[in-house]
């Protein structure tokens, strides 16, 4: 991607969009852009903080690895969505893996050119807080919701969350289209159950007309149904 074109896309996001044109174009100067397949590991947790990242294309969740073994995913981010970047600013090692779930192209930043950013301009870090105040708000949401709904609550308010950010409507007005194709694991990892509960789950939303499967991606047809379910005024066997 031409410098040009990086530097159009990071004016773009909200964290730069206050910096002067000569500073982003010199960020742009030095980013790189980068494409990893479905899976693969964009950095692994406790990897050293060498790069500050940007989805451009496809979706990336951060996952950390619990005692048990088990996979948790914390973030589901997209197109245009920083990751990486409090590791980096703090000089720390990165606190949790970035994993592709489809393919995916994200733009990165050396580090040192952003923490001498950091330094230089505190607006940075003031978007950087309010990007983080954003996302710990959602964690205590989906915290809580752990810890006190019920399975298909959690699923039904993850899966209009998703819709909500960057589902697509259908021509004709039919239905929200979810962005990606959302993998049984991937939901049971967002929504702490395991993946037979989510297939069981699905399996009875689909032939209830909640949802349609067109062609692997999962399409929001009963908007309201869904958010009841979501908020527990509504009970299903």
């Amino acid at each position: 991607m031409p410098s040009r074109d990086v530097a159009a896309f990071l004016r773009q996001r909200p964290v730069f969009a206050g910096l002067p044109a000569r500073e982003i174009e010199e960020l742009a100067t030095v980013a790189v852009e980068e494409s990893h397949r479905a899976r693969a590991y964009i950095f692994l947790e406790s990897d050293p903080s060498r790069w500050f990242y940007l989805v451009k294309s496809g979706h990336v969740k951060i996952v950390r690895h619990s005692k048990t073994g088990k996979d948790v995913v914390l973030e589901l981010l997209g197109p245009g969505e920083v990751f990486g970047g409090v590791a980096v600013i703090e000089k720390r090692p990165y606190p949790a893996a970035a994993q592709a779930t489809e393919p995916t192209v994200v733009v990165k930043i050396p580090a040192g050119p952003v923490i001498a950013l950091a330094d230089r301009h505190p607006a940075f870090i003031k978007e950087m807080a309010l990007m983080i105040g954003r996302r710990l708000r959602a964690a205590h949401d989906s915290v809580k919701s752990l810890a006190v709904d019920p399975v298909e609550a959690r699923l039904a308010a993850a899966l209009l969350r998703l819709a909500e950010r960057e589902g697509t409507r259908g021509k004709s007005g039919d239905g929200v289209t979810l962005p990606f194709h959302l993998t049984r694991q991937s939901l049971a990892d967002m929504t702490g159950t395991t993946v037979e509960t989510t297939i069981r789950i699905l399996s009875r939303w689909l032939r209830d007309g909640l949802l349609v499967d067109e062609g692997g991606r999962l399409v929001l047809t009963d908007r309201e149904g869904m958010t009841a379910l979501a908020e527990g005024e509504t009970e299903q066997g």
